[in-house]
């Protein structure tokens, strides 16, 4: 499947571009673009005029007026395109603008819009993508992983203590080739050294590791600083660039040193588990080796060691330290494989580089394709709607408790369906590019969703999945682009009228089925799980379906993708599901919440299976026999450990403690007493002592690390009253203290 549209792919069909690089000049700037065709590579430079697109004549002054004015066609605000030869004279222009504007950039409302990336702004004028014409295997990926010696007495190792250092640097490329530089052999300066010849001589387009933002390229940054060395990574000999930075994964906010490296592109394997798990909920932790168990990706031979062990290990067998690195990088490789196809299929799309299709959101990848192609009809653009509340989908729950012969249907696309078949879109895109890309993007996810069906290789069938998989998450995220207000072509209007008429299609579905004999259970969105008709047999149950089907409008299909032998039904959004098979699905974060410590998730899947098996009978004796293992103190300490991730620094939540409403929390308590240089995306694990039930965690807590299992010290009335807690809220049992969890 070989796409070609301008529309999704960018005008210019040139292959093989691998990177593209900024470099300002004093006269003209030059984009320095690094293309690769198997084995070999080579570099081009082209001119590079900056632009800032503006709404009113007024504006038309100060340095814009020495620059290139370009009036487009058509009624929108955004009338005029200014060029500038320089990145530094656009800067200076934006901040005139700023002034006499009274407006900031980052204002949607501005009257005035840059574009603040320049990698993007190029891609968009040269109507140019990364990887056209490639595969995933054809990028030269390579993945690093360090490991470090920490002086005894301290927990963590710090890259600005004297007595610790890097121990040992990993490094292995998607070509199968392997090496760990080892401590017991270089020093420190050695290491480092070495480590910067082989990026220069494997010359990799991506350097990829897990945490790599936040742990393996600051502590080489620092290290190779300690010893004079240069750490030129770039294609062209430069260091790295650093800066703090963020980005969201769903609900979550993500903080992380970003690093930017000439003419390749870092990729962090951390991220992309964390965007995997957004979807799917079913990581219990985003570290390696447990996702890595979870995917089936670890070698039959793997090294295991604790985080404490790991300069005790290089002290008496570094050869086997070696091999653990050796296996994280080869792990760190398959899970890139099977995580980033998507983001790699996006560059090719999309006008930004493959590090930043990671950090993206999809409303913002929308916008950069309509952009582009106003760009290249040279069109004006509108001004974004002003945001309002409005009413979201139909969600409603008929049935709680377990339900028996539970089928689902999913209307495929309900509302990207509904756009295209009644044409609600943007009023403002005169050139109609949200529905012909909508309706591009459709076409060809049924196409690639055909072609990963006929696959002959699993190389080929994840290619396919990859492009199918892109496709489904860009068409799903139309109706969200519209109802965002930072984005050109948001409407408020035509989103609120999609939603509305998907709330009124959903309902029809509900009568239907009830007017025919099935029972609804719950509806969310654009699916609905229903109990079929009594007495269905496989011939009815066939009918039944078509006659659903069929009563739907044109342009709106539905899909029968589950029967289960029955349902926990606990509230909006959280339920369970058993498979005929005996396999368990679990929705909702009331019944697989993180805040909950792996004991009570465990005890919790025990209890919904023995309740969608019917077995209520065993819920006492399940119950008993988890009391017993607490008071014997049976289970290791993670099992009663809580591990939460720090959304500020420590230093931040320290300063804000003596503001008004601001409670302690546990986990900022304990990295405040550690010493640690802990920053704000880092993860704490800690458990609860004392002898109470009723204590304040935050001066109860104890870092795992700091765990004796021979003097235990667990609060064990604590984690009994949360057992009953947990018990209560499902099974009708006592509860602890008012009703909550203690």
């Amino acid at each position: 499947m070989m796409l070609s549209d301008p529309l999704l792919m960018g005008s210019d069909p040139a292959p093989g571009l691998v990177a593209v690089e900024h470099q300002e000049k004093p006269d003209q700037d030059q984009m320095f673009l690094f293309w690769r065709d198997g084995e070999s590579r080579r570099q081009t430079s082209e001119p590079f005029s900056p632009f800032i697109w503006i709404a009113r004549e007024e504006l038309l002054d100060g340095p814009v007026k020495d620059a290139v004015i370009e009036t487009l066609a058509g009624d929108a605000p955004f009338r005029w395109k200014i060029s500038f030869p320089t990145w530094k004279a656009c800067q200076k222009a934006k901040t005139w603008l700023a002034k006499t504007s009274g407006v900031t950039a980052g204002n949607p409302q501005a009257p005035y819009f840059l574009l603040g990336d320049p990698v993007q702004q190029y891609l968009l004028q040269s109507g140019r993508t990364l990887f056209k014409g490639m595969r995933f295997e054809n990028v030269r990926r390579m993945q690093v992983d360090i490991e470090c010696f920490t002086t005894r007495g301290f927990e963590f190792c710090n890259p600005e203590r004297d007595g610790d250092r890097i121990i040992a640097i990993a490094l292995g490329d998607s070509s199968g080739w392997r090496e760990v530089l080892s401590g017991a052999e270089l020093d420190e300066k050695a290491l480092l050294e070495t480590f910067v010849a082989r990026v220069h001589a494997r010359d990799p387009d991506v350097i990829e590791g897990h945490n790599i933002f936040n742990f393996d390229l600051p502590y080489l940054a620092a290290r190779a600083k300690r010893h004079g060395v240069k750490l030129a990574l770039g294609r062209t000999g430069q260091t790295p660039d650093s800066r703090p930075s963020r980005f969201n994964i769903g609900e979550r906010t993500v903080a992380y040193t970003r690093f930017e490296i000439f003419g390749r592109h870092v990729m962090d394997t951390y991220f992309m588990v964390q965007a995997y798990d957004i979807t799917h909920r079913v990581l219990e932790s985003y570290g390696l080796k447990n996702v890595a168990r979870h995917f089936g990706l670890s070698p039959a031979d793997r090294v295991y060691l604790k985080g404490g062990d790991i300069s005790s290990e290089f002290e008496k067998n570094p050869a086997r330290l070696m091999q653990y690195a050796l296996h994280d990088i080869e792990e760190t490789e398959a899970l890139s494989r099977l995580l980033s196809q998507s983001a790699f299929v996006q560059a090719q799309m999309l006008p930004f580089s493959y590090q930043n299709v990671s950090v993206r959101g999809n409303a913002t990848k929308i916008d950069a394709l309509i952009l582009r192609e106003y760009f290249r009809q040279s069109r004006a653009i509108p001004l974004p709607d002003k945001g309002r509340p409005f009413s979201g989908g139909y969600t409603d729950l008929f049935g709680e408790g377990v339900i028996q012969n539970v089928h689902h249907c999913d209307v495929r696309s309900l509302y990207p369906s509904l756009m295209l078949t009644r044409k609600i879109g943007p009023r403002n895109d005169t050139l109609g590019v949200f529905h012909r890309l909508l309706e591009q993007l459709r076409r060809f996810r049924i196409s690639a969703r055909d072609q990963e069906k006929a696959a002959d290789s699993d190389a080929v069938r994840a290619h396919f999945n990859a492009l199918q998989t892109t496709f489904k998450i860009l068409i799903n995220s139309f109706y969200g682009y519209l109802g965002f207000d930072q984005v050109r072509f948001s409407d408020f209007d035509a989103a609120e009228r999609v939603a509305a008429e998907g709330r009124e299609l959903l309902r029809q579905m509900i009568d239907w089925l009830r007017q025919h004999g099935a029972t609804p259970v719950e509806i969310d969105t654009d699916g609905v799980y229903y109990v079929p008709p009594q007495e269905s047999s496989p011939v009815k149950q066939d009918a039944f379906r078509k006659a659903f089907a069929a009563s739907l409008p044109e342009g709106i299909e539905i899909e029968f993708d589950g029967e289960y032998a029955a349902m926990f039904s606990y509230k909006m959004k959280n339920y369970a599901l058993l498979s005929a098979n005996g396999e368990i699905v679990i929705k909702g974060a009331a019944l697989k919440s993180r805040g909950l410590e792996p004991f009570q998730r465990k005890f919790l899947k025990e209890m919904i299976r023995l309740k969608l098996e019917g077995r209520d009978a065993e819920l006492p004796a399940l119950k008993a026999k988890a009391e017993s293992e607490i008071r014997d103190r049976q289970w290791p300490v993670k099992a009663l450990a809580k591990t939460e991730t720090l959304q500020d620094s420590p230093a931040t939540y320290a300063a804000k403690i003596g503001e008004k409403g601001r409670g302690r929390n546990a986990a900022y308590e304990l990295a405040l007493k550690s010493g640690r240089d802990y920053r704000a995306g880092d993860q704490v694990s800690y458990y609860v002592t004392g002898t109470k039930k009723s204590v304040q965690v935050f001066a109860a807590a104890r870092l795992v690390s700091e765990w004796n299992p021979v003097e235990r010290d667990e609060n064990v009335p604590y984690y009994l009253a949360k057992l009953d807690a947990l018990y209560g809220k499902f099974c009708g049992g006592k509860l602890g203290g008012d009703g909550e969890e203690p």
